[in-house]
């Protein structure tokens, strides 16, 4: 797979890069171990060496855990990236706190769980209201000064807050979410992150799988399925969305390919784009993601994405930031 610059890190990455909040096993189903362990290897093997974490990922970072015991001696082969700013209170609520103190107190636990030396990306999770971002940020300037990580990025910040943060500390990347059905970012944060040379690592362009092509119309969403609250998987909207997904694969059958990887195909060649986080719990998911990359949708099947995209419409996504 090819690989991209990071932003001005040095850093090169896969446009394909593994999510790993789903091996949490927080709000996703049928999670375990041997899976998730067998899910992080089976990207790498696939040719993904950009894995994405958090410190909140899993009450007690699982996530980072499996990331540490999976890599092993090939930790050095694999760019990894976690955030901190965000943890779990004793009831189960998220909680903010980007004060530096915190964030170099996570830091210093997620080189633990990773058992690492360096954090090759380190993200501020999400401002935190409490705290100017500019307190944020002169703590992730500090750590990356120390050589803690090496690079640092910012995630869920509007673009008053990126540039806010970039006056103080060194950006390389920035992470909003983006897919086909939620472009906003395509106004203010992408011009901006290309005209700075930030790279752009996106999350959700499988929109929490609606856009991977598997859930059929008459779906059930099982108890505890987060994915039933947004206005994205419900009533009008669920239709249109469906509709788009019958469009997608007739596409997908034209090249040979599944809709999940025609998606993501599209996805990290829209200007600006340097990685799509892919989520998978599974090893045969993290190699269906990974084939989204290598290879180039033709002029005719992007005129056909796009019109697919002007008939399914604006989508109503409040409710799923």
């Amino acid at each position: 797979m090819e690989l991209r610059p990071l932003g001005k890190s040095g850093l090169r990455v896969s446009p394909i890069a593994l999510g790993c909040w789903p091996i949490a096993g927080m709000t996703s189903l049928n999670v375990n171990e041997a899976d998730s362990l067998a899910t992080i290897r089976a990207a790498v093997d696939s040719g993904i060496n950009f894995v994405d974490t958090a410190f909140n990922y899993g009450p007690n970072g699982e996530s980072e855990r499996l990331i540490a015991r999976a890599l092993g001696p090939d930790r050095d082969q694999v760019v990894i990236a976690t955030k901190g700013g965000l943890h779990w209170g004793s009831a189960g609520e998220r909680l903010h706190d980007a004060r530096p103190e915190t964030l170099r107190r996570e830091c210093e636990e997620s080189l633990r769980r990773l058992s690492t030396d360096r954090i090759d990306l380190l993200y501020l999770h999400a401002p935190d209201p409490a705290v100017p971002i500019t307190e944020s940020a002169g703590a992730l300037r500090d750590l990356l000064a120390e050589g803690k990580t090496r690079a640092v990025g910012v995630s869920n910040v509007t673009l008053a807050q990126l540039q806010e943060f970039a006056s103080v500390c060194p950006l390389s990347a920035c992470q909003p979410h983006y897919n086909m059905l939620q472009r906003e970012i395509e106004r203010d944060i992408l011009p901006w992150c290309v005209a700075n040379d930030v790279a752009l690592v996106i999350y959700w362009p499988l929109m929490k799988g609606l856009l991977a092509g598997k859930l059929p119309r008459d779906h059930v969403f099982a108890p505890g399925d987060g994915r039933a609250k947004y206005p994205m998987f419900q009533g009008a909207e669920w239709q249109k969305n469906q509709d788009l997904i019958e469009a997608l694969r007739k596409i997908a059958a034209d090249c040979d390919k599944t809709v999940a990887q025609v998606v993501i195909n599209w996805t990290i060649h829209q200007p600006g784009i340097t990685a799509a986080l892919c989520g998978a719990k599974r090893a045969a998911q993290a190699k269906e993601n990974a084939g989204g990359g290598d290879w180039r949708l033709t002029p005719t099947q992007l005129a056909a994405i796009d019109q697919a995209l002007v008939t399914r419409g604006p989508a109503v996504s409040r409710g799923a930031v």
